[in-house]
């Protein structure tokens, strides 16, 4: 039978969305971080799992640029936004990686995003300033929706990216890090399952 671990060379892909204060990780607030699990069927087709985010807490100093709070519509201070601290939120989102890795016997996870620069940088920095060290993702690899979705679809904007896929997107759900992040898992999916589908080399028989 195909195994998740076999397909990416011994990583697991695990889709990760950011919301921000703006656009400099060593200065700008982090503000939400998503994780999408991705799972694997007897088939080999991939699909998205669970999806779990967490409303971040500025640390303290941080910055907070309007025009970035006015596209992701967050309101930092609002009193029932159930903001966990940097280093909470860290632990919250790699519990459930970890597990994964285990049990789909990988040797780490791999960040799937769009754009993931911006991402990565912005979940290393925090890693750094917290002092977390269990972070389960390599800390400089990823695999970018955006560049996939060119080849595949000629669309690298998300939202026209997911369209072109044949998947559904909801405007009014943008810029919120977990329905990001579950659309990312979703497009990444697409993608995978219809180059295995095109390719000769077939990953799913090579392994039954």
């Amino acid at each position: 039978m195909a195994q998740i671990s076999d397909r990416f060379r011994g990583f697991l892909p695990v889709a990760l969305d950011v919301e921000t204060g703006g656009f400099n990780p060593e200065t700008d607030a982090l503000l939400e971080v998503a994780i999408c699990m991705i799972e694997m069927d007897e088939k080999g087709q991939f699909y998205p799992g669970e999806t779990i985010s967490c409303h971040v807490e500025p640390f303290p100093g941080s910055q907070l640029n309007p025009k970035s709070l006015e596209v992701n519509g967050i309101d930092p201070f609002h009193p029932f936004r159930e903001a966990k601290p940097e280093l909470d939120a860290l632990r919250e989102i790699s519990r459930p990686i970890r597990r994964a890795v285990k049990a789909h016997r990988c040797q780490r996870a791999i960040m799937v995003a769009h754009n993931p620069m911006f991402d990565l940088s912005f979940l290393n920095a925090t890693i750094k300033r917290t002092g977390y060290k269990r972070s389960p993702f390599h800390p400089f690899s990823a695999f970018d929706t955006a560049t996939l979705a060119g080849l595949a679809y000629g669309q690298t904007v998300l939202a026209r990216a997911v369209q072109a896929s044949g998947l559904s997107w909801r405007q009014e759900d943008a810029h919120s890090a977990g329905y990001d992040a579950e659309r990312t898992a979703s497009l990444f999916c697409r993608i995978v399952n219809r180059w295995d589908e095109m390719d000769s080399f077939n990953f799913a028989s090579q392994h039954l």
